[in-house]
Formats: C-alpha cells, sequence, structure tokens
C-alpha cells in the first residue's frame, strides 16, 4: 500500500510538471511574440560590391544660343513672306517685302520736324538772346565745353576778387568808426595794430636766419675773446717765469687750460668764419635782414607816434572813413558788374547750347526723314546677318510694329543651348565643363554637348537647379528634344549600399547595420551605428568606405524610428 501510494504520488508530480513546463513554454512563446510586434520592422539588404555609374539623365529642347531677332523701326505692312523656318540665308538676302506708302513714322516725324524748326526760329527772334550768341549760333563756333568752363571760372574768380577787397573796406570803415567812437569819448588811442605789427616785425627778424647767425657770432666772438684772455694771462706767466723765475705770478693759468684755450679759440675762429662766409655768400639775405631791421624800426616808430600821439581829432576819422566809403561804394560797383558779367555769361552759354542742341537735333531729324522716305517705296527687309531662319512671326498683309521681332535667326557658326533641372544633390555631382552623352539617339553621331552653367531654377529655386548645356553640331536643329547623361564615369567599388541607408548627424554621415545577438528566447537583432564616407553615388545607390566587411545587413527603412543599440524586428522575421 505504501508502495502504491509513492507510485502515485511520482506520478502526480511528474504530471505537475508537464503541465508547468508547457504553460510556461505557451507563455514565453505568446510574450516572445508580442515583443518582436512592438518593436521596429526594418528593411534590409546586404551590403554589395558591384558598379556606379554617377550620370544625371535628363531631357530639354534644343534652342538658339545666341538668336538674332530681325525687326522694324516703323510701322509698316507686309507684302510678302520670302522665307520660312529652316531657310539657310546670306547676309543681304530679302527677308520681307513692303507695302510702297508712307508710314505713320514717316507722318509723326515730318510734323516733329516743322515743330522744331519753329522752336529754333523763335528762340533766335527772342530777346533773351546776345549779339555774340547769335553770331556764335548762326556761323557753327560754338565753344567746347572746357572753354566755357574756363571762362565760369575766370568769372568766379573775378567775383571772389571783389568780393574780398569789399570785405577788406567794410572792415576798414567799421575800425575807423570804433576808433572815432573811442575818441569822442575821450579814451586813449587804440594801439593795438601797431603794437600787433612791432610784434610781427619783431618775430619775423627773430626768425631771421640772418639775425640768428650774427647772434650766433656774438656769442663766439665773445667765447674767442675768454679764450684770448686765458691765452694771452698763460703767455704773460711763461715770459715773467723766464725773465725772473717768478713762479707766483698772480696771472698764473695751468697748462692744461691753456691748452684747451687754444683749441676752443681755434674751433670758435673756425665757426665764425664759417658763419660770416654763409652770410656774406647770400647777400639777398643780408639785404632782406637789414629791411626786416627797418621794418621793426618803422614799426616801432609808429607805435611811438600813436602812443605819444594823444589826439586824433574827430575830423581826421571821418575823413579816412569817408574815403573809404567812397573805395566800398567803388568796390561794390565792380563787385556788382563782376556778378552781372557772370549771370549774361551762363545765359549766353545756355543759350548757345540749347541752340546748338536744337541744330543737331533738326539736322537729326531730317537724316530721319530721308531713310523713311527711302524707304516708302519698294523697301524690303534684308538679313543683317548669315544662318539659319528659326522662326517667322509675320505674314502677307500684317501690319509689322516697331521693335517686333518679325523674323528670328541662328546666326552661321554659333551653337545652340538645352536645359534641364535636377535637384541640388544631383547639382553637386557635376562641374561646368562636363561632357553629355546622347542617350539613345543614334541619329545624331557629330553633337557635341557640354555644360556650359549651373543656376538656381527660379521655379524653385531652393530646391532645385538648372543646367544648361552648350551644343554644336551640322545636325542641330531648334525645336529637336534631346535626352542626354552628364556625370562621372562608372568605376567598381567593394561597399555599395541603397541611398535609403545613408543617415547623417551633426558628427556626419553613417549606416545601421542589424546584428544578430543569442538570448535564452532566442536570436535578438540589434541595430548598431557604422560610420562612413560617400564616395560616388547615382540615383538609387551609394558607394562608401567605414569599418564594414562586406557582407553586413544594413537598414534601408523602417515602421519606426530606429537609434543605434535599439532592438529591431526583421520585416520578413517574427
Amino acid at each position: 500500500m505504501n508502495e502504491n501510494g509513492g507510485k502515485k504520488r511520482r506520478e502526480w508530480v511528474k504530471n505537475a510538471a508537464i503541465i508547468f513546463l508547457s504553460v510556461m513554454l505557451v507563455l514565453t512563446f505568446f510574450s516572445n511574440t508580442f515583443m518582436n510586434y512592438s518593436l521596429p520592422e526594418v528593411a534590409a539588404q546586404y551590403v554589395q560590391s558591384g558598379t556606379i555609374t554617377a550620370k544625371i539623365r535628363g531631357t530639354g529642347t534644343v534652342e538658339s544660343g545666341d538668336p538674332y531677332n530681325v525687326k522694324i523701326t516703323e510701322t509698316r505692312t507686309i507684302s510678302s513672306v520670302l522665307v520660312k523656318t529652316g531657310d539657310k540665308v546670306e547676309k543681304g538676302d530679302p527677308l520681307l517685302l513692303l507695302e510702297d506708302k508712307e508710314s505713320k513714322e514717316l507722318k509723326d516725324a515730318q510734323a516733329a520736324l516743322d515743330k522744331a524748326m519753329l522752336d529754333f526760329e523763335l528762340a533766335l527772334l527772342s530777346g533773351d538772346i546776345s549779339n555774340t550768341a547769335y553770331t556764335n549760333v548762326q556761323t557753327g563756333q560754338i565753344a567746347s565745353v572746357g572753354t566755357y568752363q574756363s571762362r565760369i571760372v575766370a568769372a568766379e574768380a573775378e567775383i571772389d576778387k571783389w568780393q574780398k577787397q569789399v570785405d577788406e573796406a567794410t572792415t576798414a570803415i567799421n575800425q575807423l568808426k570804433t576808433a572815432q567812437v573811442n575818441v569822442e569819448a575821450g579814451g586813449a588811442p587804440d594801439t593795438s595794430s601797431e603794437q600787433a605789427k612791432v610784434a610781427e616785425a619783431q618775430a619775423a627778424l627773430n626768425n631771421d636766419w640772418v639775425k640768428i647767425a650774427k647772434d650766433k657770432i656774438s656769442e663766439w666772438q665773445a667765447a674767442k675773446a675768454a679764450c684770448d684772455a686765458t691765452i694771452e694771462k698763460y703767455e704773460e706767466w711763461i715770459l715773467s717765469s723766464s725773465v725772473s723765475g717768478n713762479e707766483g705770478y698772480p696771472n698764473q693759468v695751468p697748462e692744461d687750460e691753456y691748452n684747451v684755450a687754444k683749441t676752443n679759440r681755434a674751433t670758435y675762429q673756425r665757426l665764425i668764419k664759417e658763419k660770416q662766409d654763409q652770410i656774406n655768400a647770400d647777400p639777398a639775405a643780408v639785404t632782406a635782414y637789414n629791411n626786416k631791421v627797418n621794418a621793426l624800426a618803422e614799426a616801432n616808430k609808429k607805435l611811438a607816434e600813436k602812443q605819444n600821439s594823444k589826439t586824433n581829432t574827430t575830423s581826421s576819422l571821418t575823413v579816412q572813413t569817408q574815403n573809404w566809403q567812397n573805395e566800398l561804394d567803388s568796390r561794390n560797383a565792380k563787385l556788382k558788374a563782376a556778378q552781372d558779367f557772370k549771370a549774361q555769361l551762363l545765359k549766353d552759354i545756355s543759350t548757345e547750347l540749347n541752340l546748338d542742341y536744337q541744330l543737331d537735333s533738326l539736322k537729326k531729324q531730317r537724316d530721319d526723314i530721308a531713310k523713311l522716305q527711302e524707304n516708302a517705296v519698294g523697301a524690303s527687309i534684308e538679313a543683317p546677318i548669315s544662318g539659319t531662319i528659326t522662326s517667322v512671326t509675320v505674314k502677307a498683309g500684317d501690319e509689322a510694329q516697331p521693335d517686333t521681332a518679325l523674323v528670328t535667326m541662328q546666326p552661321e557658326g554659333k551653337g545652340f543651348t538645352m536645359s534641364f533641372s535636377v535637384t541640388n544633390d544631383q547639382a553637386k555631382r557635376l562641374s561646368v565643363g562636363d561632357k553629355a552623352d546622347l542617350v539613345n539617339s543614334w541619329r545624331y553621331s557629330d553633337m557635341d554637348i557640354t555644360l556650359a552653367s549651373i543656376k538656381p531654377d527660379t521655379t524653385d529655386p531652393g530646391q532645385k537647379k538648372l543646367l544648361t548645356f552648350d551644343i554644336t553640331g551640322d545636325e542641330v536643329t531648334p525645336g529637336q528634344s534631346l535626352n542626354v547623361s552628364v556625370g562621372q564615369k562608372s568605376a567598381n567599388y567593394d561597399l555599395i549600399v541603397p541611398n535609403s541607408a545613408i543617415r547623417e548627424d551633426s558628427n556626419g554621415k553613417f549606416i545601421l547595420i542589424v546584428e544578430s545577438k543569442s538570448s535564452p528566447l532566442g536570436n535578438r537583432y540589434v541595430a548598431t551605428r557604422v560610420d562612413v564616407e560617400v564616395l560616388a553615388s547615382d540615383d538609387t545607390q551609394s558607394a562608401v568606405s567605414g569599418a564594414l566587411y562586406g557582407y553586413e545587413f544594413v537598414i534601408t527603412t523602417s515602421t519606426q524610428p530606429v537609434e543605434a543599440g535599439k532592438l529591431v524586428r526583421l520585416a520578413n522575421n517574427s
């Protein structure tokens, strides 16, 4: 019985353990499944080796590279069109024929000429023009702008001269009136002017180099005299000592002082001679110095006279004031005359230039009318250059308007252009001068297509660039649609990933690869960052370099944002 009970108990424990493990397996399975479905689902591809052809394709329409528009200068009716699109013409070949009749522009020009003639004649007959100006205009002797400018400058200089003299006279009168008031009030004579002149004369004399030189000579002569005295005392002492042996001579001078005195005397003699020779060599300077001495003496004399003269009578000041007033009136009259002369000069110059301009305009109007009259009968529009007709915008019977393109030509020897837009990223892979190839265009064998410019596309300047190509070749015609590829040549690379796999942050470009890690619940997949450098790209994939072996599984897309170090779920795995 005990044996049977133990056996039943073991059976029960075994069954319970089996049930427990089954439950745990089920729970683990469902837990793992739920966790997997909560992870970001990623699509991934293997890193590959292969070829990158960094070419950019585009389609554009051929246009004239430097079109020439044939226009007309007057309103005329087209009687016949002699060319069509695609025709090759030589310079001078007729393109259009015009009807024989006067244009509106010819009639308007004739009316304008009649009015201009009337205005010119009225200007000549007006009283505002001087005889000189009238003669100059009639004889065609209009001066140059430089000559007019010189005359104006001279007139302004004359005005400035008399203005200064008027100011001088006005100042003198005001000073005399002030002095008269002072005298009448019993005040002392004003010697400030005389004192200023004395100071000015003294300053001029003090700054004169001859005076400075004479002062220096006097200084050196005094110093030389001191040397002479020392030498004389020494020589007297020597003489006295040699005769009497008296060493106690009162004028005894040490020998070293004597030697110094001899050396200095020679120096002073030389300096005095040099300075005196300098003065003697410039008699004009000596004369100027004497004049300054005399000027100072004269200034002191006048100052003394003014200081000593206690009475400047009112009558004397009145006479001086009246004399200056008379001078002021005379100078004012000359100033006004100079001002009137300048005003008349400016008026004459303006009149001459205006009439001369009118004459030139009349001549030009006559020439224009002559040309319009010449074109009024049997006129045709001829090819101004050799080239190919690319468009004709008029037909027989149309009224052609001025400055409107009637015929467009492609100049002979000039190339064509073609343009299309690409993204900014695509444009970064291109350079001006790159050669483009035709795509599936076996018909055109001799075309040369070169990238000429890369500029922002005006339709989307922030996102796109406009590529413009220069095209040459005998088979090129405007309106052709060409499909071209441009960019780098094909090259082999060891590491190639989809463009969608390349990410970028503040640290640079990188990819995320999928790494497998074992766990008690099975394999887990972790996103791992690998920094890369993009070597080349085309529209779908890029060649990279980095810490890769070439067999990694790189993440291209994900259902949720993916970060390095986070668990992910492969798109084809649960």
